[in-house]
């Protein structure tokens, strides 16, 4: 087989510059500049909102088949490289979804992307609306604390639903506290009803990624009240009832017994 040259289009500027230690486990905000070669290549980007961005993970081990995925859970155990998203491997390619927030010529200012300062970008592809899988089967690596299991379940959330709404932030603790239970949220033994706001409904959707048929998981009731959840799996279910309208800060802050009247 011929050998495969690549020649990076452009470089990444971020502060940070460590991916294991420092590098937050949704990326974070920095800016593609594209080389001048390559700046006709993005006439028309702005028209979207998000982008592909593929770089060369220029330190990484490239001699790692296996790793125990310790950002998210240091007891996990070994998963091939190639089963995850992992930053050592073999060909170092990177492949991110960052959010375009703005073009200022030939720099791209992004959020959400997992490449330190430096790394080269080897290219960038628009994000279309089939590249979406609605309720993919993947693997479950459960996070370490409840903590870091919110922050994923907030941030699967804030993507679905697109708006910091205080049913975002209820929503996010119902699913925390679901998935403690239950395990596994996007999972097709698993169902959930939901009886409030078009908000909450629309945010315990996303985080599940639960559909109304094939197979039917979700269910929902518009409804006054101050939100209710009900979830099943395998002979086993938990109810949680918002005890009154709370404020977004409430409801941040308070307990789970304080926020909830639970039965299971």
């Amino acid at each position: 087989m011929d050998d495969i040259l690549l020649k990076p289009i452009g470089i990444v500027h971020s502060d940070t510059d460590d991916a294991l230690k420092k590098m937050p486990l949704g990326g974070e905000k920095a800016i593609i500049e594209v080389f001048p070669d390559y700046h006709e290549a993005l006439q028309g980007i702005e028209e979207n909102s998000h982008i592909w961005v593929l770089a060369w993970f220029h330190k990484a081990e490239r001699d790692i088949l296996k790793i125990v995925p310790k950002k998210v859970n240091p007891d996990f155990p070994e998963y091939g490289v190639f089963a995850l998203r992992a930053f050592n491997r073999p060909n170092p390619i990177g492949m991110c979804l960052a959010a375009l927030e703005r073009v200022e010529g030939n720099l791209l200012h992004v959020s959400g992307l997992d490449a330190i300062g430096g790394t080269p970008v080897l290219d960038i592809k628009p994000y279309f609306e089939k590249d979406i899988v609605f309720s993919p089967k993947t693997s479950y690596i459960k996070g370490k604390d409840r903590a870091m299991r919110y922050e994923f379940i907030f941030e699967q959330a804030m993507v679905h639903h697109g708006e910091d709404c205080r049913d975002l932030y209820l929503a996010s603790r119902m699913a925390a506290i679901a998935e403690d239970e239950l395990g596994k949220l996007n999972d097709e033994a698993l169902t959930v009803a939901v009886k409030g706001s078009s908000c909450l409904a629309d945010c315990i959707q996303g985080i599940t990624k639960a559909r109304l048929a094939n197979p039917a998981r979700f269910t929902y009731e518009n409804s006054e009240g101050p939100g209710e959840t009900q979830w099943g799996k395998n002979n086993m279910a938990i109810t949680l009832k918002a005890k009154r309208k709370f404020s977004r800060e409430e409801v941040k802050e308070l307990s789970d017994k304080q926020l909830f009247t639970i039965s299971k």
